[in-house]
């Protein structure tokens, strides 16, 4: 089969987990993809727990991985003039360039968009920053907890009736603004290819939240109200929310529409409820909603989630189990979508997590692990055409670092 970016070569300068995301979804699709990395290494090197094998004496940085496999690794010194000269020849010879880099750094490296324009005339510049990099906050960094979560009103939509909102986890915002790039990043080649033009990218995590919340915001626009916090026992309809089971495990009902009423009460033996005048319309059941939640928690605590799961089932009623991520992890439908393919490393195989999309004849999947912080410096280099003797000199003065491979 056919890899979609095959023979596009992209270059990253950027750290983290957003932009580096982005650029391993386009490695996943076939491109090739130099990680520039500072002297050290990218920061997130080992900065969230890495996880160990069983029977395999080295740990392995699995969030690294999962946002850097498949990628070359060159480290570089761009603080030194050779550093900023091997940047700049690996970026004329680069169909993408990818940064994280606030506008003021791009500009102090040389490597905004009208310095890669001249470098490069049909590269496509892609950007991701916190906040865009136009406005007064276009040089305030911004991680996904700041700009995604808070600064777009998440967190505030997703708190509580009481107004405390819960923590998000780990780079959720990352990732999905990495979806944003690599599309925006697609399109832009789509569109160079076409017009020998080469196009400017931007993609920020303010922007992509604000994506994600569009169903809000767009009744917020119109009318200027803001969504009404609820509790569960104030909602609107008593099928959109979770309840816990007899072993203690909870499911999510997701059934808003009238017709589901009947069925759901047919399905958990209360067809008595149909009769009921104070829960025989939508609006009934709203205003004794509170007695009604506590009605079916009783009723759903009868059963185990594995036993509900099959009368539901049977009902053919719209609902899910709340997962833990030891379930998500062995979910056979996840297992079909091949949402967790394995990748080789020295230091034993792991599973890790899939982009989430396929194309029908198309080549689409991790090309191999993250490399070591500088482990393809030599490599990338003669690549790009530096000869051996310039190598040598960039090494010695401590232009460029040359790492290691991982042990195994």
């Amino acid at each position: 089969m056919q890899s979609p970016l095959e023979g596009i070569t992209v270059v990253e300068v950027a750290s983290w987990m957003a932009a580096p995301s982005a650029a391993a979804i386009l490695a996943d699709m076939g491109a090739t993809v130099v990680k520039v990395e500072p002297p050290g290494g990218d920061p997130v090197r080992g900065m969230i727990r890495p996880a160990r094998q069983p029977g395999v004496d080295h740990p392995v940085d699995h969030s690294f991985q999962a946002s850097n496999r498949g990628k070359l690794s060159i480290t570089v010194d761009l603080e030194s003039s050779g550093g900023q000269e091997v940047l700049a020849r690996l970026i004329s010879r680069a169909d993408v360039f990818v940064t994280n880099m606030l506008p003021r750094r791009q500009a102090r490296f040389g490597i905004d968009p009208d310095s890669t324009r001249r470098l490069n005339p049909r590269r496509v510049h892609a950007t991701l920053t916190g906040f865009g990099t136009r406005g007064p906050d276009a040089d305030r960094p911004g991680f996904d907890t700041s700009a995604f979560f808070s600064r777009s009103g998440m967190l505030d939509a997703m708190a509580g009736a009481d107004g405390v909102p819960p923590g998000p986890r780990p780079a959720q915002g990352d990732h999905t603004t990495a979806l944003s790039l690599s599309t925006a990043v697609l399109g832009a080649l789509r569109l160079a290819e076409s017009t020998g033009v080469g196009q400017d990218v931007e993609v920020s995590l303010l922007g992509t939240a604000l994506w994600t919340l569009a169903s809000d915001l767009a009744a917020v626009l119109v009318d200027g109200r803001q969504p009404t916090r609820r509790s569960r026992r104030e909602l609107i309809t008593p099928l959109t929310t979770t309840f816990a089971c007899g072993d203690g495990r909870r499911v999510m009902l997701t059934m808003a529409e009238e017709k589901w009423w009947p069925r759901f009460c047919r399905a958990i033996d209360r067809e008595v409820w149909l009769d009921d005048p104070e829960l025989d319309s939508v609006r009934s059941r709203f205003r004794n909603m509170a007695r009604l939640i506590d009605m079916i928690d009783e009723v759903l605590a009868t059963r185990t989630r594995d036993e509900w799961a099959v009368v539901f089932d049977e009902h053919g009623l719209v609902w899910a189990p709340v997962s833990s991520y030891d379930e998500v992890v062995d979910d056979p439908q996840a297992e079909v979508l091949g949402a967790f393919p394995t990748v080789e490393h020295p230091a034993g195989s792991y599973r890790t997590v899939a982009a989430p999309f396929s194309i029908a004849g198309a080549h689409i999947r991790p090309r191999g692990r993250a490399p070591e912080a500088g482990e393809h410096t030599r490599e990338v280099l003669v690549e790009a055409g530096f000869a051996p003797e310039e190598i040598e000199r960039l090494l010695a003065g401590g232009s460029i670092h040359q790492g290691e491979p991982p042990r195994s």
